[in-house]
């Protein structure tokens, strides 16, 4: 799989990817990433569906939130693709914004897939989410490091590159904002998720420490029509490591949610 960028439109504030025909797929990715995480379910699910699929505010070719935003000014903006009935997937802190769109716009969500998504951190993990948003000033670029080897441990790799490409390129104010946001959250309340009337999708890796199977399951047993989907040996990345299986999952997912 290659991760060369893609030509975007705009809509107003957002620009975002745009590829294919048919039933509306909105995808959203994760802090410090761009569009193109989703790149290779743009080319494996594009022939099936229309794929928008935004860079959040303050990444990419996206401008920034104003102010201090909280996760609802996050999906506010992104809701404004929301012209039609769509399916929302969402990865990480996309995740996040995909269940709070699902509970809120419930008119123009036909589906929802979190993917990697956390729900109640344990305290080692919110104590150490938290720790690294203070330590981003805004100003200076982020080290990538550490993220990367969270994510993909200390191996080389196409989809490690690409990462780390994104993640040194991405504006330092727009990821503070961003990452602060995903600190501070702790997943959706459960009222929320009881009030999710679509088919609702919560997928995570076997080896995910962070947004764990555990907490997909207790997603999935709150939301009326949740069902879960664990791939064994996927950690965080799963979208770029494991593209087969997520889009087979989302595929399958996403024919489901036609009327």
């Amino acid at each position: 799989m290659t991760w060369t960028t893609r030509l975007r439109s705009e809509a107003g504030s957002l620009a975002f990817i745009t590829a294919g025909k048919g039933p509306r797929l909105l995808m959203i990715h994760g802090v410090g990433l761009r569009a193109e995480a989703w790149n290779a379910q743009i080319a494996a699910l594009s022939d099936r569906f229309e794929i928008l699929a935004p860079d959040l505010p303050g990444h990419g070719g996206s401008a920034a939130l104003s102010g201090a935003p909280d996760l609802k000014d996050y999906s506010d903006r992104i809701a404004r693709l929301l012209d039609r009935p769509s399916i929302v997937v969402g990865h990480s802190m996309g995740a996040m914004i995909a269940l709070d769109l699902a509970s809120r716009y419930q008119d123009q969500v036909r589906g929802v897939g979190a993917l990697n998504a956390i729900f109640r951190r344990s305290l080692a993990a919110r104590t150490a989410v938290r720790k690294r948003a203070t330590e981003l000033d805004g100003i200076a670029t982020v080290d990538p490091s550490a993220a990367l080897d969270r994510w993909f441990g200390i191996e080389p790799g196409p989809e490690r590159q690409a990462c780390h490409d994104w993640l040194s390129s991405v504006d330092p104010a727009g990821y503070r904002t961003a990452y602060s946001v995903f600190a501070k959250e702790d997943g959706p309340d459960e009222a929320d998720l009881m009030a999710i009337s679509c088919p609702a999708l919560f997928m995570t890796g076997g080896l995910e420490p962070n947004s764990t199977p555990a907490m997909s399951r207790a997603m999935t047993d709150l939301a009326p029509h949740g069902v879960v989907n664990v791939v064994e040996d996927a950690a965080h990345m799963m979208p770029m490591t494991h593209p087969a299986a997520v889009n087979r999952a989302l595929l399958d997912f996403a024919e489901g949610c036609q009327p």
